[in-house]
């Protein structure tokens, strides 16, 4: 068996209540070998108020939560009835197992909330020199300052105007010289 992310639907206003629900169902079942991670889709929003910038965390998919799990029928059961959860997005009636995301749709969805579901391999250094591929520094020379390999990310110093201005990129942005 193999573990898939698939779409659970909850009252709406629910999402968070459901995630913290499942989690303690998953650990007083002793599902985490079936059940892993549970996630409410979140993107920061910024809005203006009163004149101010205000950034907010806001929902991408209210009334849905996304669970990483192994599909069998006890994760089945555990994740059906826990309170909130009116049922599997993708499942074509009572007691059918639902379908799974698309790998592609989950790098989406886990890039747009900063978290990479793959571990992008590192062969940076700090302090190593690299050229920027693409964005608004594309060809741009910088030094590598940090390396933050959970949101695969790097911040690089480039010279721009004669003055050392920190750019934060994605790995992929980059390349060694």
């Amino acid at each position: 068996m193999e573990k898939n992310w698939y779409v659970i639907h909850t009252y709406s206003g629910y999402e968070n209540k459901v995630k913290a629900n499942l989690e303690k169902r998953v650990a007083s079942m002793g599902m985490q070998d079936k059940i892993f991670r549970i996630l409410v889709p979140m993107e920061e929003e910024t809005e203006i108020k009163n004149g101010q910038k205000k950034k907010t965390m806001k929902k991408v998919f209210p009334g849905y939560v996304l669970t990483e799990m192994i599909m069998t029928d006890d994760s089945w059961y555990v994740v059906r009835n826990t309170p909130g959860v009116t049922g599997f997005v993708g499942s074509s009636g009572a007691g059918s197992k639902p379908t799974p995301l698309l790998p592609e749709e989950v790098d989406a969805i886990l890039k747009k909330m900063g978290i990479r579901d793959k571990k992008p391999e590192v062969d940076f250094q700090l302090k190593e020199q690299v050229k920027v591929k693409e964005g608004p520094f594309a060809d741009f020379v910088g030094t590598i300052e940090n390396i933050d390999v959970e949101k695969g990310k790097v911040k690089v110093h480039v010279n721009m105007f004669g003055r050392e201005t920190p750019v934060e990129l994605d790995f992929d942005q980059i390349e060694k010289i």
